[in-house]
């Protein structure tokens, strides 16, 4: 399943064995019955689309409400249910980096960050996400050469490692990546300028063999993950996407999440998974 997954962008279960692609450009409703609507695809037609038909056929189980979707496109609003959380300290802090966001007009960057007291290096992310391409800023001067609209974000030293969290359903595979290196002092003053990186957690970047140090490889809590995601499955409407976690450095439990994407590659997580999360909503519909 997961080999036709990558392959196609929208299919619908007709029956518990049986998967068929949906064409956008006709009616739904002359190509159903559905049991299940499987789809990533953007786009107010096609939103339309999806929400009429459900409107009219709400037994029908849609993977995901193209509205809970949308709330991932923009960074704006990607993080604002973790910014919300107030998780157990028990389990660890959880958090999302200091932020601004800036729509335009390049040269007042510089004088947004220092009113909101971000600290350099600062990261800058595309205010759409519907690229992973993010540049890093040194400087104060360099602020001016970013390209808004954009989100900012304060640089945090993770011992060059983050955690991808694989959400299906109640489901969860959590694998390593490796990421941008940590910045000392030495280093932020000996750099200057804008650097761009097109794609850090690339599935060549995997880390889970590599021969790290313990205590920067070692996993997030279990419990931790599994309340997290229940949690923002709950508050996104969501059930299929993935979480980008870092740990600071010389922490043991301080956690930032920095990027939520929708309806990921699976290509780590077990066909199994997939296949039974289907089923299980088939079956208890």
């Amino acid at each position: 399943m997961l080999s036709l997954l990558r392959k196609l962008r929208v299919f619908f279960s007709l029956s518990l064995n049986d998967l068929q692609v949906i064409d956008p450009s006709r009616s739904l409703s002359d190509q159903g019955p559905f049991d299940i609507v499987l789809h990533k695809l953007s786009g107010k037609e096609w939103r339309r689309m999806l929400e009429d038909y459900w409107s009219t056929h709400p037994e029908v189980t849609v993977l995901d409400p193209p509205n809970a979707v949308q709330q991932l496109h923009n960074r704006q609003s990607m993080l604002q249910d973790v910014a919300n959380l107030n998780l157990p300290s028990s389990l660890g802090k959880v958090g999302v980096p200091k932020q601004l966001v800036i729509k335009k007009d390049a040269s007042s960057i510089p004088g947004a960050v220092n009113k909101a007291r971000l600290r350099l290096p600062i990261v800058a992310k595309p205010l759409v996400a519907n690229s992973h391409e993010l540049s890093l800023a040194y400087d104060e001067f360099s602020l001016r050469m970013l390209e808004p609209p954009l989100v900012l974000q304060e640089f945090i030293n993770h011992g060059g490692l983050l955690f991808k969290v694989y959400v299906v359903g109640e489901a969860i595979k959590v694998v390593r990546r490796f990421s941008l290196p940590d910045i000392g002092k030495h280093e932020l003053s000996k750099n200057a300028g804008v650097y761009s990186f097109p794609r850090v957690s690339c599935a060549a970047a995997s880390a889970d063999e590599a021969d790290l140090n313990p205590r920067i490889a070692e996993l997030p809590p279990q419990p931790l993950l599994e309340r997290l995601a229940r949690e923002l499955r709950l508050r996104l409407g969501l059930q299929l996407f993935n979480m980008d976690i870092i740990r600071e450095l010389g922490t043991p439990d301080h956690y930032y999440v920095i990027d939520i994407n929708y309806f990921p590659g699976y290509g780590k997580m077990p066909e199994h998974i997939f296949t039974d999360f289907l089923l299980n909503l088939a079956k208890h519909k």
